[in-house]
């Protein structure tokens, strides 16, 4: 699968180059190039994605500057024509710096790296939390914070104890993304997190005082994932 990227980058030459060796490495799949910070800043407030070429210098706001206002934080390739960036860098965790002009080689390189990064860290990220797109806006929910998700037609509520976020999916493709450790589908309208059940009555459950159906087929894998004879 491709990594989803952008390019950041205010001189047009080195922005068409990036755009061109993303293309070529068939590793890349470019969702947008920004001449400025604050453009790609708006893009990337309703767009979640996995790797930014980033410039450091460019009119306005600068690549850190960028960086800073972000409310998460992707897997970042710097790229500019200066070394003395590199501390700064190294505070933000960027994966690689980049230093102009930049090769195809040294391209593949650093995007080779953040492919290594980013194996690392999926399996063990997707057990902990989730992205979700709510109110114009990612947002990173834990989920040991999620109570249950319940379907509404063309919407999906995720609620926690203390908030509840309405994102546009439905319940099949939050299923799919889901840890099937802690998550599980118990009605066509409903995925609870196992950890927060504290009872079952007969086709129903509890959790934080909210009673959830539970599908008469599904009944009996419920009480299995729980170790209820």
């Amino acid at each position: 699968m491709k990594l989803s990227c952008i390019i950041v980058e205010d001189e047009p030459l080195a922005r068409d180059f990036l755009r061109k060796y993303c293309e070529n490495s068939g590793m890349l799949e470019v969702k947008g190039t920004f001449p400025n910070a604050e453009e790609a800043l708006e893009f990337l407030r309703t767009n979640e994605i996995e790797l930014v070429f980033l410039d450091v210098e460019m009119p306005g706001a600068n690549g850190f500057e960028l960086l800073d206002q972000l409310l998460y934080m992707p897997k970042v390739i710097l790229t500019t024509s200066k070394t003395e960036y590199a501390y700064t860098a190294f505070q933000y965790k960027v994966s690689d710096y980049i230093k102009k002009p930049i090769t195809y080689n040294r391209f593949l390189e650093a995007v080779n790296k953040v492919k290594s990064e980013l194996k690392e860290t999926t399996v063990e990220a997707s057990k902990e939390d989730v992205f979700i797109k709510a109110d114009g806006k990612f947002i990173r929910l834990g989920y040991d914070d999620i109570l249950f998700i319940e379907s509404m037609g063309d919407y999906v509520k995720y609620i926690t104890s203390t908030k509840t976020y309405l994102t546009h999916s439905t319940l099949k493709a939050v299923e799919e993304k889901m840890n099937k450790n802690s998550f599980m589908k118990v009605h066509r309208s409903y995925i609870v997190n196992l950890k927060k059940i504290k009872d079952i009555q007969d086709y129903s459950l509890v959790i934080d005082s909210k009673v959830i159906p539970i599908s008469k087929s599904l009944k009996a894998e419920v009480m299995e994932r729980l170790n209820i004879m």
